[in-house]
């Protein structure tokens, strides 16, 4: 039943990849058993792919990459645009962008960005969202959240700044352990040269200003230089390229940095929250 409904909900990408599958297999004279060995999958999981019962892994798109690919770069390129369509519809234009920008400028609340998120923080999160999804669809968020984590090492590196909330380090996603682990994640991205992360303090509003009271806000900077803000209030997908107001919310996400802490400052209160510091 799952395979039947799969392939009628195939996407471009995943029939092009079959395709391929199909057709290079053939012309290295392999059969499903045979490529499923060299892969370390069954002959039953490449069938799956080649009739778009299961789509491919990421994994399983690396080794035929490597076992059949013969260096067109098929198959690592079909990662991509096979990884993005695994996101949600209304997320899959901006992860394009933001595999592709120079610099990106965070504000996260009410939990840690998307970006930042390790593997237990992610998958807490996504299993008790709103509304409900099978768990094969919860292991596919989370395999292509983490996924977006290649940015981080990408060449030429873009750079980073993310500011949280401190509330979001307050509020426990999972178990303690996960969030000990989170944190302890966001101290060792602080570490990396091309990332900035500061935290916006709970008494930031005593002098009566909180500059961060519309929201989580994602402002990015493409290859073109050019700016564009994207926020996601309640799964719905707002990209705003209007240079009058894009200037606007680079002037509220630069009152929300003035207010935060230094960075570090900043580490030293998520270490100090994590435990590893006194």
């Amino acid at each position: 039943m799952a395979g039947r409904e799969n392939k009628e909900k195939a996407t471009g990408t995943a029939q092009l990849i079959a395709y391929m599958t199909r057709t290079l297999r053939n012309a290295h004279g392999l059969t499903q058993e045979e490529l499923g060995k060299m892969c370390g999958y069954s002959a039953a999981a490449i069938s799956g792919v080649e009739t778009c019962a299961q789509p491919a892994s990421d994994e399983m798109l690396v080794k035929l990459e490597s076992t059949i690919g013969r260096d067109l770069g098929f198959f690592q390129e079909s990662r991509i645009h096979a990884r993005i369509e695994k996101y949600p519809v209304q997320f899959q234009g901006y992860a394009q962008l933001e595999r592709e920008a120079l610099s990106l400028s965070l504000f996260a609340t009410p939990v840690i960005h998307g970006l930042f998120q390790t593997e237990k923080y992610a998958r807490a999160l996504i299993q008790g969202s709103f509304p409900i999804v099978s768990n094969e669809r919860v292991e596919e968020l989370v395999e292509a959240r983490l996924a977006r984590q290649e940015l981080f090492d990408r060449d030429p590196l873009s750079f980073i700044e993310l500011i949280i909330d401190e509330s979001v380090l307050h509020r426990a996603i999972g178990c303690e352990e996960t969030m000990r682990e989170q944190l302890r994640f966001l101290t060792a991205c602080a570490q990396r040269r091309n990332i900035t992360i500061r935290v916006l303090p709970l008494d930031s509003a005593l002098m009566g200003e909180y500059a961060g009271d519309r929201g989580e806000l994602n402002i990015l900077e493409t290859p073109h230089h050019e700016f564009l803000v994207y926020l996601e209030p309640q799964d719905e997908s707002i990209l705003i390229s209007d240079p009058a107001k894009v200037s606007t919310y680079r002037q509220r996400y630069a009152s929300i940095r003035a207010q935060a802490l230094s960075p570090r400052e900043s580490l030293g209160l998520i270490e100090r929250l994590a435990g590893d510091q006194q």
